[in-house]
């Protein structure tokens, strides 16, 4: 759960974990190692995203990774563009997805988006990248409203609290193998994930994503999947 009262863009050391430690192969063996739960937790997301958007739309992923999900929203919307802030994360991504006038990549910060106001039809934010982006949500809320077209909509997801078990153990995992740094064991809790050397993995619950958006005069729509995800949907 968030702290409403440190709510700040991120730090140097949060974007250096992502640019320099968190490159694009380690990021790839993040997912294939996962275990099966947590595939079907991936799957499940990436379904109910497909489930909400339509032929001709004009997607945004922000915090894209490597691409892992990019093809699937473009085989369904038409023409899809994901961003991310690490280079060497899209470089592979290109190179590992057909770039085509379908699908694109773009090295850009969630909180500067520079795009167009009004031009994007769905903006996607899932895997809980409302934290693992390490953003002032306000800023990306914001930002995402920015270039929404009228009647779009924003599609953000956290994990769920039934999740929180296969959440620790998925990270335990990573740990590990030296993705990130250990576990503190003691300060993990409450749906946040410390380890030991500083870097922190929050969640969002249905209270936080409601006083989120009540701060944009919006009512979010909440939907639980698969007993892993909290999906927020809200319309521009």
């Amino acid at each position: 759960m968030i702290n409403r009262e440190k709510m700040t863009i991120k730090t140097k050391k949060e974007i250096s974990y992502y640019v320099n430690t968190l490159t694009s192969n380690r990021l790839q063996a993040v997912y294939e190692t996962a275990p099966a739960r947590i595939r079907r937790y991936l799957n499940a997301e990436v379904e109910f995203v497909l489930s909400k958007i339509k032929p001709g739309d004009i997607i945004l992923e922000l915090g894209c990774g490597y691409g892992r999900v990019l093809k699937s929203l473009a085989d369904k919307a038409g023409l899809a563009v994901g961003i991310d802030i690490s280079w060497d994360t899209l470089l592979y991504a290109v190179r590992k997805t057909k770039v085509s006038k379908y699908i694109g990549f773009s090295a850009m910060d969630a909180a500067f988006l520079g795009i167009k106001n009004k031009s994007v039809d769905v903006v996607i934010c899932i895997q809980n990248g409302i934290s693992a982006l390490h953003v002032d949500p306000k800023i990306l809320i914001a930002e995402s409203f920015r270039v929404l077209a009228p009647g779009g909509r924003l599609l953000f997801s956290s994990y769920s609290e039934n999740f929180w078990e296969e959440r620790l153990n998925w990270f335990r995992l990573q740990a590990d193998m030296g993705l990130i740094g250990k576990i503190d064991e003691k300060r993990s809790r409450d749906g946040k994930i410390v380890c030991e050397d500083g870097f922190t993995a929050t969640t969002f619950s249905s209270e936080d994503f409601i006083f989120l958006f009540s701060e944009f005069n919006k009512i979010p729509e909440l939907t639980e999947v698969d007993r892993s995800s909290l999906f927020c949907e809200v319309w521009s």
